[in-house]
């Protein structure tokens, strides 16, 4: 869910972008059917994943997070630091936020007709809703988690989850300051073979 990281991380290389933005919808063998430039970016989403699900600091946010939310404790603390990462992302950009996301927006709705139907299904939602610039308020976030509540089979709790932010903040906040720097490092550590096996 985590979708600002994940194109954030995707540099200005558009197919990778592209692939990372896409890869949840795409299972399996299925990277095969792209071009190699998105099937790149489909690893690399992977490749973030699971450096992300096995890092430290953040087994420490899911841990905090888990009495409250359960098994959508990974969910929610993917959440909070795209929040954090669109909060302060001039410390990690030169272009605006709401530059960034309208060449973002521009950029896979361009590709839409041949991403994933789970993609072009949602999207249009995404963009007229600037999903991604919400991102950087609690309001947003906590929209985001409260739709994703109503979604679930039982209850989830993240429809409280904006309070949980604002209560532990400054907690949270720490958890990304160690966390993101280290994530771009290793992004930048795996492209280079990445480019030579995928």
């Amino acid at each position: 869910m985590n979708y600002l990281a994940h194109i954030f991380l995707s540099g200005d290389d558009e197919e990778l972008l592209l692939g990372n933005f896409i890869a949840d919808a795409v299972k399996g063998k299925q990277l095969e059917r792209y071009p190699t430039g998105i099937a790149r970016g489909i690893k690399l989403h992977r490749l973030i994943d699971t450096y992300t699900d096995t890092h430290p600091v953040v087994s420490e946010t899911k841990a905090r997070l888990r009495p409250h939310f359960r098994k959508y404790a990974p969910v929610v603390a993917d959440l909070y630091f795209d929040h954090f990462l669109a909060n302060r992302f001039g410390e990690f950009s030169l272009e605006s936020l709401e530059a960034y996301t309208s060449r973002v927006y521009t950029l896979i709705n361009s590709h839409l007709p041949n991403l994933p139907e789970r993609v072009q299904y949602f999207f249009p939602y995404m963009m007229r809703q600037n999903w991604l610039l919400s991102y950087a308020e609690v309001s947003g976030i906590a929209q985001a988690l409260g739709g994703l509540s109503r979604r679930t089979s039982f209850e989830s709790g993240m429809e409280r989850a904006g309070e949980e932010l604002l209560e532990n903040y400054t907690l949270y906040d720490a958890d990304f300051s160690l966390f993101f720097p280290e994530l771009i490092a290793y992004v930048e550590e795996v492209l280079p073979e990445l480019r030579k096996v995928v």
